[in-house]
């Protein structure tokens, strides 16, 4: 089995864990353990993005789709050489 080191422990995290290792009548390396364990246990749920939560929430509601309008002509732009001032007038 492999071990670990954990160097520069704050102070009041090991006091803590050598509460919780007494409350469960551990030792604290047995603690830490226990913590690493059940933390490493837990189920990941992938990452989504924005995205695909909103669409997975509104998903039960149905016709998520939204119709495209469809696109107009660009509006003409201002040629670079002409200023405001020339365009106003």
């Amino acid at each position: 089995m492999a071990s670990i080191t954990v160097r520069s422990l704050d102070e009041d995290l090991k006091r803590r864990l050598r509460i919780r290792a007494a409350e469960n009548g551990r030792s604290m390396e047995q603690e830490a353990r226990e913590i690493l364990r059940a933390a490493l246990d837990q189920e990941v749920s992938p990452a989504r993005n924005l995205g695909s939560a909103i669409h997975e929430l509104f998903k039960p509601f149905g016709h998520t789709e939204l119709d495209i309008p469809p696109r107009e002509a660009m509006r003409e732009f201002l040629p670079f050489d002409e200023t405001l001032d020339d365009v106003r007038s």
